[in-house]
């Protein structure tokens, strides 16, 4: 088992197919304007599948299709088709807005994908055009409820923020329970990159469970041996949701999570300010076995704990400046994958 210095297991990849997005998040693309990556760096389905073959190798089971808005990579379901059935691989899994998945889901499930995640903010048309800068919450609702019907069970992740949405955390629940979704509640983020986050704008793990109880009634947690970032409540009646509480309670100290760029760039946590240029040493035609020696050494050598860092820092962390994101767009949280 490959460990870093911490003795966590490369398990987990975040694989980004696109940078491109057709929301503009307030907490993750708030600008109105930002460098893309160029077409010709972006891997090809060939240099994605060789890559996931080196990870697979190196103990990766676990693989996470993101963006950016990874359905606006044309074909996927066909790059779908290429990880699948790949030896090795117990999850693959996608999280998406829901706007283009009404139709993407059939194609998506019978090409072998396993799990879906929509994410979804506010039921409130106003709210979700005041948040994405988009008119399309019709379009992500379609999507999720043909997400649910094909998939059987999905999960919803709600970025929670202090006056903007966190009034509705009892209408997602209840709108996730009539989907057959988990809901999975994030505490707001500073995600690096372009972000306007503020620690007054994040609601905290225990004011939630604190607002809930006071709507449900007593809740209890649910003690699992995982991973995941999110930690289990049900309610009296067995529903289950989750919070993710990585502002306030870091999940550093597990982490088995590292992010692929869709152009090739490896990083070892969201917060990294470098990567490794996979993309270049594939394309120089290097071998398995040398891709393979360059992610292993990578990761022994891994120190990160991105989020316990920025928590120490509080209010006093620094965000870098709008200049340099649009010369460096890796540093941007649509451009990792989140």
């Amino acid at each position: 088992m490959l460990l870093d210095t911490f003795g966590r297991p490369l398990r987990n990849l975040r694989l980004s197919v696109t940078d491109r997005c057709n929301l503009r998040c307030e907490y993750c693309m708030p600008e109105d304007e930002y460098a893309w990556l160029p077409h010709e760096d972006v891997l090809n389905f060939e240099e994605i599948s060789a890559l996931v073959d080196v990870f697979l190798s190196l103990g990766v089971d676990k693989i996470r299709l993101t963006g950016g808005e990874p359905l606006m990579r044309r074909e996927l379901p066909r790059l779908v088709r290429m990880i699948a059935p790949k030896p090795g691989l117990k999850d693959l899994a996608l999280t998406t807005n829901g706007v283009l998945l009404a139709d993407a889901a059939e194609p998506l499930k019978a090409a072998g994908l396993g799990r879906l995640t929509v994410s979804l903010d506010t039921l409130r048309a106003d709210r979700f055009k005041r948040l994405t800068r988009m008119d399309r919450l019709d379009r992500a609702l379609e999507g999720l409820r043909a997400g649910a019907r094909v998939f059987g069970r999905i999960k919803i992740d709600t970025v929670v923020i202090r006056g903007v949405n966190d009034d509705e955390l009892a209408d997602l629940l209840e709108f996730g329970r009539a989907q057959h979704a988990e809901v999975r509640f994030i505490e707001y983020m500073d995600v690096g990159g372009a972000t306007r986050w503020s620690p007054e704008q994040v609601v905290a793990r225990t004011e939630m469970l604190s607002r809930l109880e006071h709507r449900y009634g007593p809740i209890e947690p649910l003690h699992e041996t995982s991973t995941a970032p999110a930690d289990r409540f049900a309610l009296r009646d067995g529903s289950v949701f989750g919070i993710i509480s990585s502002t306030t309670q870091p999940f550093c100290g597990s982490c088995d999570r590292s992010r692929l760029t869709a152009d090739g760039m490896w990083f070892l946590c969201l917060y990294a300010q470098h990567g490794l240029d996979l993309r270049a040493t594939l394309r120089r035609g290097a071998s398995p076995a040398t891709l393979a020696d360059a992610i292993s050494a990578a990761w022994r050598a891994r120190i990160d704990r991105g989020a316990e860092e920025r928590l120490a820092l509080g209010a006093r962390r620094a965000f870098v400046p709008i200049g340099t994101l649009r010369n460096n767009p890796h540093l941007e949280m649509h451009t990792r994958g989140g």
